[in-house]
């Protein structure tokens, strides 16, 4: 495919197939969709007393609901596929291919849809991710940076397409015999995992009355509560349409890639002492508290579950020489200095290495300046609405109690801080995440000081197999063809290892603490065969991407009928 170029330099695409949006009507009389006829005939088959209730919840695949929550290429398509990966996140989407996060935000404040092709994504690409139609990475699995954060933006995205090359220093995509480049138009549909030459057209999602009187079916029968993972504000909107009742996870780290506040971020990182971090810290502490602030507000006292600080530092530091240069002058450090600093962070396995808890203990000037923020904005709120936030405070990646306890200290003292300077004491519980095989088998002594668990299953998946989750996309296929895994253990628990781990530290946490509350807020929180698992574990909540609420919801009831 070839592009024209125009006049402000960026080259314009000519598009192979006209893009047509096609609504799905809500009329019961004739649904357009699958989904819609499904969930269509199975409210009139109850009005007509063909069926029960609960025996219509059974007819409907959970998953089917996707269909009515994203755009879809229009079934009478003919599809020119030129590459498949893994079916990272549901939905459709077209638009120019761009390699770049910051051009993606100039294409898109154009009015230009883009489709963000990286070899993977990192979280300083999520401004560009905002920006973008979908996401196609060539690496990364199920759960890796691009398919948790796309499912939670409720984007189409297509990772571990192996067959693509991408070369982003040359603006080039190799796939299907072809190479594509900047400006030319693709396709993604992150359901099928497929990448499509030229622009397919869409029908547009539309709820049917249908959808809600199911999904109020589900809610009478279900009992697993349903939260949602929300980062933003937008996130947790999104979550209460889709009747999420609480948010489950709220991972901060990704408030700080806003351009505004990540040079803050970077000082903060780099800065050599306590004093100049403290510093760094005090401008994050305004934005984290509004932040937090808003998210009470719109959850409006459900139930809010914020981590502390949890990636590496270094996912955080500057990659470019402008970049370093304008934080060694911030700091009044030498530029090779700073670089030697930076140097010092890198690690050859990140993922278990300094991170989670071990941040806090660390720098517990960063847990200070979290609490602080979350605490602060939960006095105001509550004097807003007259009524108390539900708050939950979680100490990500502890192995021990004592990790635990050190943390909690610190969270402690703050809280205690702020209720003296605002007389206000706002009610609040800390917990852990459990995702280290260490942490399931000691759960008994890390439930006296936790107060709640929420099992962080794609960690949990990844140490108790001993696989990245970013790279297992490259053999996982493989597994599943040859019958080595039944399903790939990101996207389905693995109940016979990963499963009798959750199993192990429920039955320990409640025997030391039998009210103890026990949540999950990994993507397997959104797999219906997952959630009848969780159902039968003994779970108090599920915590999924927004978008996967109301499959969640129809899942839970369907795990309780059918024992």
């Amino acid at each position: 495919m070839r592009s024209d170029p125009m006049e402000d330099g960026e080259p314009r695409p000519k598009i192979r197939a006209k893009a047509i949006s096609r609504p799905m009507s809500t009329a019961t009389a004739v649904p357009q969709s699958r989904a819609a006829a499904v969930l269509h005939f199975a409210v009139e088959k109850v009005k007509a007393g063909l069926l029960t209730r609960e025996e219509a919840l059974l007819e409907i695949p959970a998953l089917m609901l996707d269909e009515l929550l994203h755009p879809m290429i229009d079934p009478d398509f003919q599809r020119c596929v030129i590459a498949r990966g893994l079916p990272a996140s549901p939905g459709a989407a077209w638009g120019e291919i761009t390699f770049s996060p910051s051009q993606a935000e100039r294409l898109k404040e154009q009015g230009r849809p883009v489709i963000l092709v990286r070899v993977e994504t990192s979280p300083e690409d999520i401004h560009g991710m905002h920006a973008s139609a979908g996401i196609v990475t060539a690496r990364g699995g199920s759960t890796s940076h691009a398919a948790v954060v796309a499912r939670g933006m409720g984007k189409p995205c297509v990772t571990g397409a192996g067959d693509i090359r991408v070369d982003e220093r040359k603006g080039t995509m190799s796939a299907g015999g072809m190479t594509l480049k900047t400006g030319d138009i693709i396709t993604i549909d992150g359901t099928a995992g497929q990448v499509l030459e030229g622009a397919a057209p869409m029908t547009e999602p539309e709820l049917p009355p249908d959808f809600t009187t199911v999904l109020g079916w589900a809610d009478s029968i279900r009992k697993l509560r349903i939260r949602a993972n929300a980062d933003t504000p937008a996130d947790a909107s999104a979550a209460r349409r889709f009747g999420a009742e609480g948010v489950g996870l709220c991972r901060t780290e990704h408030m700080f890639f806003d351009a505004k506040r990540i040079r803050a971020v970077r000082e903060m990182i780099l800065a050599e002492t306590g004093e100049r971090r403290r510093a760094s810290l005090a401008t994050l502490l305004s934005v984290q508290r509004q932040d937090f602030a808003e998210m009470f507000h719109i959850m409006g006292g459900l139930p809010v579950t914020i981590r502390l600080l949890d990636p590496p530092l270094h996912e955080f530091l500057p990659k470019s020489d402008e970049d370093f240069s304008e934080i060694a002058a911030n700091l009044k450090m030498s530029e090779e200095k700073m670089r030697r600093r930076s140097q010092e962070l890198d690690e050859f396995n990140p993922m278990l290495g300094f991170r989670g808890c071990r941040l806090a203990i660390a720098y517990p000037e960063i847990a200070e300046m979290q609490s602080r923020a979350i605490f602060e904005a939960a006095v105001a709120v509550e004097k807003d609405m007259g009524k108390p936030v539900q708050l939950e405070i979680m100490v990500p990646l502890v192995a021990t109690r004592s990790e635990l306890d050190v943390v909690k200290a610190r969270i402690d003292a703050t809280a205690e801080a702020v209720r003296r300077e605002t007389g206000a004491d706002v009610k609040y519980q800390v917990g852990t995440m459990i995702e280290l095989p260490r942490a399931c088998i000691a759960a008994g002594e890390i439930a006296k000081s936790a107060e709640f668990f929420s099992f962080g299953t794609n960690d949990l998946t990844q140490t108790a197999f001993g696989m990245s989750r970013d790279d297992a996309g490259s053999f996982l296929g493989q597994y599943i063809l040859k019958g080595v895994l039944p399903a790939d253990p990101f996207t389905s628990i693995d109940v016979e290892g990963v499963g009798e781990l959750i199993a192990i530290a429920v039955e320990r946490g409640r025997k030391t603490r039998p009210d103890l509350k026990l949540g999950l807020c990994g993507e397997h929180g959104g797999d219906p065969a997952s959630i009848a698992f969780f159902h039968k574990t003994g779970l108090t909540y599920i915590s999924c991407s927004p978008y996967r609420v109301p499959i969640a919801r129809l899942a839970a009831a369907q795990a309780v009928l059918r024992g």
